[in-house]
């Protein structure tokens, strides 16, 4: 098998293990919060990153965690964490922020249970328990990766032919100071 079919093939076999009803339940906290707020470390951070981006094409108010002009996280707002372990030490303090504030959280997560998915508002799991084997060509994490890229990127697909949005309406948000 060549490379891009193993990659495939792990990609669509995760994907197909992933509760599709959990797309419609993070939207619905996306859409009742008064402000988004997003993170990750590593490679999840750049997953997080990517999502981020695409809910602030769609018109929704986003920002990053730990950057030096993101805004105090309040109640009504939602933290959403991407973490394959659920579990990643540097984004614990966020968590317990924001449920001190009482906002939500919305944990994505290749784990059902962990630190930050046992105190979750949502969480969604990416595959099943059994779905991330050790597989030589996908090391480190790619598979939760890149299977959460591809998840989030459908949720925002969802949410165009939702919302009615188009092409050219999103490109007027897009950035252009680049």
């Amino acid at each position: 098998m060549d490379s891009q079919q193993l990659i495939l093939s792990r990609l669509t076999t995760i994907l197909s293990e992933t509760d599709k009803s959990n797309a419609a339940k993070l939207m619905q906290l996306v859409d009742g919060a008064g402000r988004i707020f997003i993170g990750g470390a590593g490679r999840s951070l750049l997953v997080s990153r990517f999502f981020a981006m695409r809910l602030v094409h769609s018109g929704y108010s986003v920002s990053m965690i730990g950057e030096v002009v993101t805004p105090a996280i309040k109640a009504g707002d939602l933290l959403i964490l991407v973490s394959g372990s659920g579990g990643t030490e540097t984004l614990l303090p966020f968590v317990k922020k924001a449920k001190s504030v009482g906002a939500k959280l919305a944990v994505v997560s290749m784990k059902k249970s962990s630190a930050m998915s046992d105190v979750a508002d949502l969480t969604i799991q990416i595959g099943n328990d059994a779905s991330f084997p050790l597989t030589n060509g996908m090391p480190m994490g790619s598979q939760f990766e890149l299977s959460t890229l591809i998840y989030l990127e459908a949720i925002i697909a969802d949410n165009i032919f939702a919302q009615g949005l188009t092409e050219e309406g999103m490109r007027a948000i897009h950035a252009n100071l680049e």
